[in-house]
Parts: C-alpha cells; sequence; structure tokens
C-alpha cells in the first residue's frame, strides 16, 4: 500500500474520490439516489470530526460546477455504452492521483477504482448497487456490451480493497455470486434515507391539476425488466375496477420493454378509467404529494438489492407491498410495515399473489395506517444518511491503519 496515502490521511484527514456515472441532474437510478445522498453526509460528518479533508466527485455527462464531469467527443457517442464507459473511467484516471481513497459505484465506474488502485497505489472501495450476472436481460439494452459489463465488474471486485453491500442479502448474494471473494473484504451498510426530503405533505395541487382521485395504488421506477413493472400491470387486471393506479416510471432500458409496458397500459385503460401514466420524472414536490396521497405503494421487482423506493414511499406515511426478494423484506417488515409477496418464476402465480395482496390491503384501510405509521418511525429510526456516513468512512481508516 501507498506510505503517502497513510501519513497524509492520518494527519489531514481523507482525500476521497467518488467515482460514480450519475450525478446531479442526471439521477435516474437507486444507485444516483445514493451517491446524490451520501456525499453530502460524508462532508458533513467527515469536517465535524476531521476525518474527511475534501471529497471530490468524478461522474458522467460532462461539466458540472460541483464535480469533475466527463463526456466522450461526439464522434464517439455511437460507441456501445460499455466501451464509452470504459474510456470515460480511463479519462477519469490523471485526476486521481491526489486521492487517497478511491470510491466508485455500479460497474460504470468500477473500472475507474481499479485503474487507480493499479496506477496509484491507493485502496479501492465498491458500493455494489446490482450485480451484472444477476439482470440477464441487460443484454437486450447493452448487446455484446454485456459481457463487458460483466468482465469489468467481475475483475474490479476481484481486485477491490472492501466491497460495500447495500442490504445482507445484497451480500449473500456477491458471495454467492462471485464465491472468489474473501467474505472479510465484504460488509453490509444499508442505503439511507432523508426523513426530512420525504416526509408526508396534505398539497394535492398536482393530483387535482391531473384530476387524480379516488383510492389508488402507486408505481414509482425506471421501466425495466428489473423493476417488475410489466407483472404489477398483469396483475391489477384482477384487482377491483374501483381501485386506481398511478405509475411514475419511463426511460425504458431498451425499446422492447417499453413498447410492451405501453401495450399492457392501453390495455389496462381501455378497461378502467383510473388509469394515470407520467413518462417524465418528476419535481420532488409532485413525487411527494403522489407518495403521500397514495393508499398503496407497490413495488413488484424481481431483482432489487434493497428499494430505496420503499423507503421512501414508508418515510411519507404510505403503507408498501412488494416483492420478498433481495435486499426488500430488510426494509419492508412483513406483517409491519408493509406485506411482502414471494417472487415465483411462474409469473402468473406472482401476478395472482401479487393481485390478491394488493386488494386485500387495499380493503383494509386500519391495516394500511397501521403500517403507514410503522413504516415511518422505521425509517427515522433505522435509515438515517448520517449512519451511513459514520459506517462508511470508519471503513476508509481501517484501510489505511
Amino acid at each position: 500500500m501507498n506510505n503517502r496515502v497513510i501519513s497524509g490521511a492520518a494527519d489531514s484527514g481523507l482525500d476521497v474520490a467518488v467515482l460514480t456515472k450519475e450525478w446531479p441532474p442526471k439521477i435516474y437510478g437507486g444507485a444516483g439516489v445514493h451517491v446524490a445522498n451520501l456525499v453530502p453526509a460524508l462532508e458533513k460528518i467527515g469536517s465535524s470530526d476531521k476525518s474527511i479533508k475534501r471529497i471530490g466527485v468524478h461522474c458522467f455527462d460532462g461539466a458540472r460546477s460541483d464535480a469533475h464531469g466527463y463526456q466522450l467527443e461526439q464522434s464517439l457517442s455511437t460507441l456501445n455504452p460499455s466501451i464509452a464507459a470504459l474510456l470515460i473511467d480511463a479519462a477519469m484516471l490523471p485526476q486521481l492521483g491526489a486521492a487517497d481513497i478511491a470510491h466508485s459505484h455500479t460497474w460504470y465506474a468500477n473500472f475507474a477504482g481499479d485503474l487507480a488502485k493499479r496506477t496509484f497505489g491507493i485502496p479501492h472501495v465498491i458500493t455494489a448497487h446490482s450485480l451484472e450476472p444477476r439482470r440477464p436481460w441487460k443484454a437486450e439494452q447493452l448487446g455484446g456490451g454485456y459481457q463487458i459489463s460483466c468482465w469489468i465488474e467481475s475483475t474490479s471486485y476481484r481486485r477491490a480493497d472492501a466491497i460495500i453491500a447495500v442490504s445482507d442479502g445484497m451480500r449473500e448474494d456477491l458471495l454467492n455470486c462471485y464465491p472468489f471473494l474473501d467474505a472479510s473484504r465484504v460488509c453490509t451498510i444499508r442505503n439511507g434515507i432523508d426523513s426530512q426530503k420525504f416526509s408526508p405533505t396534505s398539497s394535492r395541487d398536482f393530483l387535482e391539476k391531473n384530476s387524480i382521485e379516488g383510492s389508488f395504488a402507486l408505481f414509482v421506477g425506471r421501466i425495466t425488466r428489473q423493476k417488475g413493472l410489466k407483472h404489477l400491470l398483469q396483475a391489477f387486471k384482477q384487482v377491483p375496477k374501483e381501485i386506481g393506479l398511478v405509475i411514475a416510471a419511463g426511460n425504458p432500458d431498451e425499446p422492447g420493454v417499453g413498447r410492451e409496458v405501453e401495450a399492457l397500459i392501453n390495455e389496462l385503460r381501455a378497461e378502467r378509467k383510473n388509469l394515470w401514466w407520467f413518462q417524465e420524472m418528476l419535481p420532488h414536490d409532485e413525487l411527494l404529494q403522489l407518495l403521500s396521497a397514495a393508499d398503496l405503494f407497490v413495488c413488484p421487482s424481481i431483482y432489487e438489492p434493497l428499494g430505496i423506493v420503499n423507503l421512501e414511499a414508508m418515510a411519507c406515511g404510505t403503507a408498501v407491498v412488494a416483492s420478498a426478494v433481495g435486499g426488500i423484506p430488510e426494509v419492508v417488515m412483513h406483517g409491519v410495515t408493509g406485506d411482502l409477496v414471494p417472487w415465483s418464476e411462474n409469473h402468473h402465480d406472482f401476478e395472482s399473489d401479487l393481485a390478491l395482496t394488493i386488494t386485500s390491503l387495499m380493503n383494509d384501510a386500519p391495516r394500511r395506517q397501521r403500517y403507514a405509521k410503522a413504516g415511518r418511525e422505521r425509517v427515522v429510526r433505522e435509515f438515517g444518511w448520517d449512519s451511513v456516513a459514520r459506517s462508511t468512512i470508519s471503513l476508509y481508516q481501517s484501510l489505511l491503519h
């Protein structure tokens, strides 16, 4: 390990390089939400106890005033996304030499952290938000680039000094998926949420403007096979027509899944008038109104390392129905803050169970109210970003000392 790193960190606090594809305003997934919240929490805790001297964010999608932004020349814009990521990661490298720690998020930025470790001898920490081998449908989006994204991830994980799993379920999945990993290098630090930013609101102007009325369930997420929106739409064919559905979903991974979802939505619209679909990313205040006004939040994911959206719904005082996959059971306590539906490869069974669970909970207002109250309390008590930041800084320090 680099002696300069050890002595410098001990004397004046850490210089941390955070490597990410997503950074505001280009946030489209849970990993981006995580990084956008983690960095200010690290800065807050690190400045108070002098453990962090500086955090430099290195991200995709061009220049920012608050980060080092990288973007390929226009002539390279048609490259496969995996090749583009490799080139952008290599472009980050010259700016990483002064850092004490490189902390990368998702395979898009893992290679930059691996290069920094190899080149400058600094520790590389990875936060695992998902695993490429667990997302075979990404081949539809990346084509042959999916093999490259899998290679980037496995190569970077093999050499990383520490890997943070965002749930115990994710940690178990990591060790199963990559058996070459030393379990002592893999720790769990769960995702957090700002329970002041996400809290119940009584505002309803967005709902009134869009004529959203009556009882409704809510889905928020990207249009990707991972999020299970197709299964929710199939399930809703079995849900009583008086129960509405609001979908805040766009940015399909690839055209095929986008067309599939649109066709299913149109089928449902032919049968019921109480379906609303918002395809653009909603401003925070409008999203809060939906999360607060919904009778039920539904997360039908088929793969989910943790599921920040469930935390957001619970923070806004809304009961949750979710699939029992990945880290979701560590967030949604079955029978306490919501109801969990077992995932089944038999999609008909999963969709039928999902429809029954939604219908049962929508018809039981007292139970929803108990779940809503318990969910808000659980978020405030156990999922603060300050706790995430302290655990992350302790991990950094353990690698240097």
